[in-house]
């Protein structure tokens, strides 16, 4: 079958293929019968099966000879990423402090797509300390001032209540990102609704490792080791 590269990931050796009948496949670097750059857009023959494209290998089109992946630029070779980071060429950070600075910015109010752990808890983790910063010095105005004494800490509330209300959306993104990592919809976000016990399902939900497959709202995360495709069969005991 005919098709195109919608995107792959070298690093991760996973890609997504646009065919002609209209639906998308998954493949894997083992997938490609030659190390041949596959970058967005290169079309491609494959055999499908099921949902999984195999056998691929690029297309010369007009006698054009396809790129190897020794000859392609090194600025070529980078690793493509999804989103807004893809649009500036560069690769997204997998740190602590990136997933919170990128939860406040590229994903403000992004409720598509995954983030695992690491991502939803580095969010948090900041938003926490960055919490308790915020009211540390707001309080310390306000007592500076003396509106503790007079039973007026306007100063402390107002900037608790306009942090809390900046960050209430990109937290229940991360959340709904979050629960998409795992296979579940967004829309369980709202057992946090149910009195005493909402809470404590989304942070079990939250505790759940990452599903080490595509699933319907995007690929594995970035730093997720992807399962090998061939798994040794185990031993029978003697």
């Amino acid at each position: 079958m005919r098709g195109e590269v919608t995107h792959y990931d070298e690093a991760q050796g996973f890609g997504f293929i646009a065919g002609s009948d209209g639906n998308r496949y998954t493949f894997a670097r083992e997938n490609l019968r030659r190390a041949a750059a596959t970058p967005k857009g290169t079309p491609v023959e494959f055999t499908e099966s099921g949902s999984q494209a195999r056998d691929i290998f690029p297309v010369r089109e007009m006698g054009a000879t396809p790129p190897t992946l020794e000859s392609q630029a090194p600025a070529q070779r980078t690793s493509p990423h999804f989103g807004r980071m893809a649009d500036n060429g560069l690769p997204a950070g997998t740190g602590l402090w990136s997933y919170f600075w990128r939860g406040l910015t590229v994903n403000y109010a992004n409720f598509r797509g995954r983030a695992r752990r690491k991502e939803y808890w580095g969010y948090f983790l900041f938003w926490l300390l960055a919490l308790c910063a915020i009211s540390a010095a707001a309080g310390f105005a306000d007592a500076s001032a003396g509106n503790f004494d007079r039973g007026e800490p306007y100063l402390t509330i107002g900037t608790i209540g306009v942090f809390l209300l900046g960050t209430l959306i990109p937290g229940i993104a991360a959340t709904v990102r979050r629960l998409h990592d795992i296979g579940l919809a967004g829309w369980f976000f709202l057992l946090i609704f149910i009195p005493y016990l909402g809470n404590l399902i989304i942070f079990v939900f939250a505790l759940i490792p990452s599903q080490k497959h595509d699933n319907k709202w995007g690929p594995i995360p970035p730093g997720i080791d992807r399962p090998s495709a061939f798994t040794p069969a185990p031993e029978i005991p003697r």
